[in-house]
């Protein structure tokens, strides 16, 4: 039974049945512009199907149950990227024929690779990006990629190995989970590429982020342009900035109560959040001042700076905006949200290494700062100090952990371009706010 569009080229698996509607399946036909041995127009199976990226995101309507998105009845593809026809023929039609070029007729070119403004609604989400300048790909490179087909995440619906590979979650339900989650406003951005489907446009992003890769790369994989890839990648950070940062990731003190590991409970039970910061490298400026700001002395290299805490149970519950490499984690701290009288209740205890010195700016609020112990001037410390502090470094290992998942975003360890300097802040949210979607990497005996 066919599982993969029968549009040529096109491999993506699922899609939707030829209706049943005699009129309308010869619409989809002449379409297709497929013929059969004959030279008749191609008639198809009762299996045979159409994908999605075929259709416009006008040719479907919302379920009540604010799913999928399910095909109009007149819907008709409209969609293609048709390319040349490639004769196969026998060696010795080989002999007895000349080869010729075939090339798509202008007109019909110009009309299917039209793209589709998506109108936008007054619950639509406009984010305007400028869009980077295109680059040259090689044209045997671009052949290489026709000839492979376009990547899709429905290409690996049943091979959670690529999707974790290519997006850290687990499965393709995992990930549809995510896209899912993200509403409708999904199919409202305004941007011109309606020729891919929003969850590819997802998959383009989280492909980024998690494996680094170039945009180069990226329009080969997805048969689309550099600058196209640059104006997805850019308008889904910010989509995803924006819906995440929609959800209060702080939690209360009877869920951290609640969700907190039973060895953590017994040794530290007041403790609200873990914190620690974390630098990300970037990208050498030009100008001498943001050198200047963004050069870390601890790395020893250009980053920014982020300042995360985590619950005792490993859940992300803060994340600072980015600072350059040269802000002290007390300067982040002074600046942030976490001095607000909302954040703590009277007897909570913030955990964090010996060089995040900020006690007296939480002993107003009852709030107690427990680092390990500092020396201040002895040689040694005292037995039951070092009890303690290995105690207190057994759990603030959390964050630590929490933040190497949050890195398994190479985004996070390569260096950041210029260029996406200005997205530092949402990138770097996203990247430890999708950590959340997976499962908790504390164990709750621990």
């Amino acid at each position: 039974m066919p599982t993969r569009c029968c549009v040529p080229g096109c491999s993506v698996s699922g899609g939707h049945k030829f209706p049943s509607n005699p009129e309308l399946c010869l619409k989809w036909r002449v379409a297709l512009k497929r013929s059969d041995p004959t030279k008749g127009l191609w008639k198809p199976g009762k299996h045979d199907i159409v994908c999605h990226q075929h259709f416009t995101v006008n040719d479907y309507k919302e379920t009540l149950l604010g799913d999928r998105s399910r095909l109009k009845v007149d819907a008709v593809p409209s969609v293609f990227s048709f390319r040349p026809k490639i004769n196969i023929v026998s060696p010795r039609g080989l002999r007895m024929q000349s080869r010729k070029a075939t090339s798509v007729d202008k007109a019909l070119d110009q009309g299917v690779q039209q793209e589709v403004e998506i109108e936008s609604t007054p619950n639509s989400t406009n984010i305007s990006i400028p869009s980077e300048p295109d680059v040259h790909v090689p044209k045997d490179m671009e052949i290489q990629c026709e000839l492979l087909g376009r990547y899709s995440i429905e290409n690996f619906m049943d091979n959670p190995k690529a999707v974790s590979f290519y997006t850290g979650f687990k499965s393709y339900e995992h990930f549809m989970f995510l896209f899912h989650a993200l509403g409708p406003a999904a199919y409202e951005l305004k941007y011109k590429c309606s020729t891919l489907h929003p969850s590819d446009q997802l998959f383009i992003t989280l492909i980024k982020l998690r494996c680094a890769k170039e945009d180069v790369e990226l329009s080969l994989l997805f048969n689309l342009s550099v600058s196209t890839i640059a104006r997805i990648f850019n308008t889904w950070i910010n989509f995803l900035y924006f819906q995440l940062n929609e959800l209060n990731i702080w939690p209360s003190r009877d869920i951290v109560d609640k969700h907190m590991p039973v060895d953590f409970k017994r040794k530290f039970p007041r403790t609200r959040v873990i914190l620690d910061a974390t630098e990300i490298p970037i990208q050498k400026s030009q100008d001498v001042n943001i050198q200047s700001v963004t050069w870390s002395s601890y790395k020893h290299k250009n980053t920014v700076k982020t300042m995360v805490g985590c619950t005792p149970r490993g859940a992300i519950s803060y994340i600072s905006d980015c600072y350059g490499g040269s802000t002290s984690d007390r300067q982040i701290i002074e600046d942030s949200s976490l001095l607000d009288n909302t954040r703590f209740e009277s007897g909570d205890s913030i955990m964090a290494d010996r060089g995040i010195m900020v006690q007296d700016l939480f002993a107003n609020n009852d709030v107690y700062v427990n680092t390990p112990t500092m020396l201040k001037g002895k040689s040694q410390l005292e037995p039951e100090e070092i009890v303690r502090d290995r105690r207190v470094a057994s759990k603030r290992i959390h964050i630590e952990r929490v933040i190497g998942l949050a890195k398994r975003f190479k985004i996070l360890k390569s260096e950041l371009p210029n260029t996406k300097l200005s997205l530092s802040n949402r990138i770097v949210f996203v990247c430890f706010a999708l950590t959340n979607f997976k499962n908790a990497i504390v164990d709750k005996f621990a």
